[in-house]
């Protein structure tokens, strides 16, 4: 397989350790070893201190694939594949999709999810939302044909921060089930709802065919530990998802999982933190549009770390981007790198440091 460049993550490489300003970021907060293990109970300190640096079981530590079954229901450890979070998006991708398969994918997405099957020599239809932003149900349902094996959602959504609400989650689920497609649903930022009422539930809890895609990166505040998992109840498939990882990195970090574990023990501490700095940001950008009329406009996210900054002055987001980055230090993500037509920028709102950066917009 051929992939071409990962051109979000080939802009962050050259960028992102090198200026001091971040306004895009998709992560929230991360969180200092010291803070994390403050945390820790005296069992899991035990299993911190007691470490010792063996292969570790190549679906996942016991306990770790047990704390992550809790985030979902009717999910069991064995349910459970930790892997890294792209690592997921490989595995899944080249282990049920068949060249000549067709893909639903939604758009605009994070580049491996419509890449990889691309390279695996299927055809891609894109979801696209409505004039408003919005991703329609209905929608989705005409672009599916006899071909399709697979329906790829991410929501909350990056970069725009989109939902569907619960209701239309579990009619997504339900219809591919009555076709007979797999429903590959990335939930890597699950948990930053503002109102628990908008939570989906996970897509594996709602059919026995569907696969979630999660992990430490951005709801838990770890990108460094590289610790995901996939959740599927269908046997057959996470088999073929673990003799494919066998190919790749065959099991997980030994220390990444132990803190994992950990984090995932004081989850309610870490998610409400972080919907707390999200929070703060959303209401930063509010009063920085009400300031700047007629320049900026957006739709405030209700869930999710990120969302999409509309800009209204004719200026396309490339140039836009690269002033920020070139007068005022500032490393903004542009949406010409999702292959947006409209300008905008993406916000990324889990971070400390995002009103400084902000700050700097206004002064452009």
């Amino acid at each position: 397989m051929k992939l071409p460049p990962f051109i979000l993550e080939r802009h962050f490489a050259q960028y992102e350790f090198e200026v001091p300003y971040q306004l895009s970021c998709s992560d929230c907060e991360p969180l200092r070893m010291s803070e994390l293990l403050a945390m820790a109970s005296p069992e899991s300190m035990n299993l911190w201190e007691n470490l010792q640096f063996f292969y570790t079981d190549s679906a996942g530590h016991p306990l770790l694939r047990h704390e992550v079954a809790t985030l979902y229901e009717g999910i069991l450890p064995e349910d459970i594949l930790i892997c890294a979070p792209e690592e997921g998006i490989f595995l899944v991708m080249n282990s049920l999709l068949e060249k000549g398969d067709q893909v639903v994918v939604i758009s605009p997405a994070y580049q491996s999810l419509y890449e990889i099957a691309t390279g695996a020599g299927c055809r891609i239809i894109p979801w696209e939302a409505d004039d408003s932003g919005h991703y329609q149900v209905e929608n989705l349902k005409t672009l599916v044909t006899a071909k399709t094996r697979m329906v790829v959602v991410n929501f909350p959504h990056n970069p725009t921060g989109a939902m569907v609400s619960p209701g239309d989650f579990i009619e997504i689920s339900r219809f591919c089930d009555l076709n007979g497609i797999v429903l590959f649903s990335d939930e890597m930022y699950r948990g930053l709802e503002q109102d628990p009422a908008d939570r989906l539930p996970g897509a594996t809890s709602l059919s026995v065919s569907a696969v979630s895609l999660s992990g430490m990166s951005k709801s838990f505040s770890l990108p460094g530990l590289r610790i995901g998992w996939l959740a599927c109840r269908n046997p057959a498939t996470l088999n073929k998802l673990l003799q494919l990882k066998d190919y790749i990195t065959i099991c997980s970090s030994a220390p990444g999982e132990i803190l994992s574990i950990i984090a995932l023990q004081n989850r309610e501490n870490i998610l409400g933190r972080n919907r707390d700095i999200i929070a703060w940001n959303i209401r930063l950008v509010d009063q920085f549009i009400e300031d700047n009329p007629g320049l900026f406009s957006w739709n405030p996210p209700v869930a999710g770390s990120v969302a999409m900054l509309n800009l209204l002055s004719g200026q396309t987001s490339e140039q836009f981007c690269q002033d920020l980055l070139v007068e005022k230090q500032v490393l903004a993500i542009g949406s010409h790198l999702f292959n947006m037509p409209k300008p905008a920028i993406r916000l990324g709102l889990g971070r400390v440091g995002f009103a400084e950066a902000l700050e700097r917009v206004t002064r452009l």
